[in-house]
């Protein structure tokens, strides 16, 4: 049997070629066109439900994303169907044999499966949303995204975690209702211990003037424990989400300075040095 390449309709199979990569070609500038136009959509419809402070900007963040990435899922699953068709595959054949290839390795998937019912739950139950503090799967940090398989969590020292839904089994929503801001300080056996809460209690009170975050206190709430060297005083206040460590701060510099300037002494480790003479 032989092959003659002159009975090749050459132009009739470039023709052909060409119709084929025009039709891709469409299908590609569709594809992103719609892509981008979807995205707009979706941000501005959360932009608007944020204004008429139907939900919050966390949770509108938090669908948004979601949305996102459902969008972009349901675009590429049909951008793969119509190139198919373009080369005269059947779509439903190609859909039933994915429905089998699915259950075959369904089998396989079981942690998937697991991670995106567990994030439905997350996202149903409102447990956590974008821009929340909490502590789960051993990790404590701000939430950057929230998917169906997937939850990212940003450490303070700048990580980006990325942890499978299936591994919360816990979880810690710091961001809910005001922190509570916790200092303890501790002062000399030998001084007053009225006088150091008084002057402890005027510091705080000036501080709660200053500061609009903080919504209840600081309230001195007297002697916490008897250490070693130093009677230890505890000070509480409530403010508002992710402002309790500013506020620890000022709270110390402020009894700090307000302890020296009454003469209350905060024990320190000494060192004494014994000279040994013949």
């Amino acid at each position: 049997m032989s092959f003659n390449f002159e009975e090749i309709d050459w132009a009739s199979l470039l023709t052909s070629g060409g119709i084929i990569l025009a039709k891709l070609l469409g299908i590609l500038i569709a594809f992103l066109i719609i892509k981008a136009i979807g995205g707009r959509i979706i941000s501005r419809t959360f932009d608007k439900i944020v204004k008429r402070d139907d939900i919050s900007l966390g949770r509108a963040k938090t669908l948004e994303s979601l949305s996102q990435n459902l969008f972009s899922y349901v675009l590429i699953f049909i951008f793969v169907v119509m190139v198919f068709e373009v080369f005269n595959y059947d779509a439903t054949a190609l859909l039933a044999g994915a429905g089998v290839i699915g259950l075959a390795i369904g089998f396989g998937a079981q942690g998937l499966v697991s991670d995106v019912v567990t994030g439905f739950f997350l996202l149903l139950e409102k447990q956590i949303d974008v821009d929340d503090y909490v502590t789960l799967a051993g990790f404590s940090g701000i939430v950057e995204s929230v998917g169906l398989r997937t939850t990212q969590i940003r450490g303070f020292d700048g990580t980006l975690h990325y942890v499978p839904n299936r591994q919360i089994s816990s979880l810690s929503n710091h961001s809910r209702g005001n922190m509570r801001a916790l200092v303890d300080i501790g002062i000399s056996y030998d001084d007053d211990i009225d006088k150091a809460i008084t002057v402890l209690q005027a510091a705080c009170d000036e501080i709660a003037a200053q500061d609009e975050s903080i919504k209840e206190g600081p309230n001195v709430i007297g002697v916490q424990s008897l250490g070693a060297s130093d009677v230890v005083i505890r000070i509480i206040a409530k403010t508002d989400n992710m402002a309790q460590w500013a506020v620890e701060r000022k709270l110390r510099k402020a009894m700090k300075e307000a302890l020296d300037n009454n003469g209350i002494e905060i024990p320190f480790p000494h060192q004494v040095f014994i000279e040994k003479k013949e």
